[in-house]
C-alpha cells in the first residue's frame, strides 16, 4: 500500500527515472534513507521497472501500430505465448469488448508489419485483426507525475 510521502517521490521518478535520491531528496524535503526505503519498499510491486522511452522513428522503425485481435478460444494461450516472445511487440494487454488482445507492435517497415499479420491470421486463425497506426506521439507515460494531483486522485478526489 501507498502513503501519502511516496507520492512526491513517485511523481518525481515519473517524470525522471534516472534522477538522483538526492535529487528527490532536496526538491521534496524527505531523507534519501526514507526514498530508499519507499522505492524498496515499492520495487517489483507498484514500481514494475526503470526504462527509457524511445522515438523508434530515430532509430529507423517507421511503423508502430495498435491491433485489436480476437482469437477462437482454443488458441489464445498459444497466442499469447506466441505475442508475448515477439520481438516486435512492445505491449501486450488482455481486453475485452469482442477482442482478446491490444498489442503494441514496432516494425522497421510496412511490409514486416503485414507479415506479421499474416503470421498470426495464419498461426492462430484469428477472427478478426484491427489494424491502427500511430501517427505520433502526443502524450506519453506522463499519469501520476505531479504528486499534488496524484494525491487527489489517489484519494478518489478527482475522476
Amino acid at each position: 500500500m501507498y502513503k501519502h510521502k511516496d507520492l512526491p517521490i513517485l511523481a518525481n521518478l515519473r517524470k525522471n527515472g534516472r534522477i538522483s535520491l538526492t535529487k528527490i531528496s532536496r526538491k521534496t524535503g524527505v531523507p534519501i534513507s526514507t526514498i530508499f526505503d519507499r522505492m524498496k519498499h515499492h520495487w517489483g510491486r507498484g514500481i514494475k521497472k526503470y526504462t527509457a522511452l524511445l522515438d523508434f522513428n530515430e532509430f529507423g522503425f517507421t511503423t508502430r501500430v495498435h491491433l485489436l485481435v480476437s482469437l477462437p478460444k482454443d488458441k489464445r494461450d498459444e497466442a499469447r505465448i506466441f505475442l508475448m516472445k515477439h520481438q516486435n511487440v512492445n505491449s501486450l494487454y488482455k481486453i475485452n469488448n469482442n477482442f482478446d488482445f491490444l498489442v503494441e507492435a514496432v516494425f522497421k517497415h510496412i511490409k514486416n508489419l503485414e507479415d506479421f499479420i499474416d503470421a498470426l491470421e495464419t498461426r492462430f486463425l484469428t477472427e478478426t485483426v484491427e489494424v491502427h497506426h500511430i501517427i505520433d506521439d502526443i502524450k506519453r507515460e506522463s499519469f501520476m507525475e505531479d504528486s499534488k494531483l496524484a494525491k487527489l486522485l489517489l484519494d478518489d478526489r478527482l475522476l
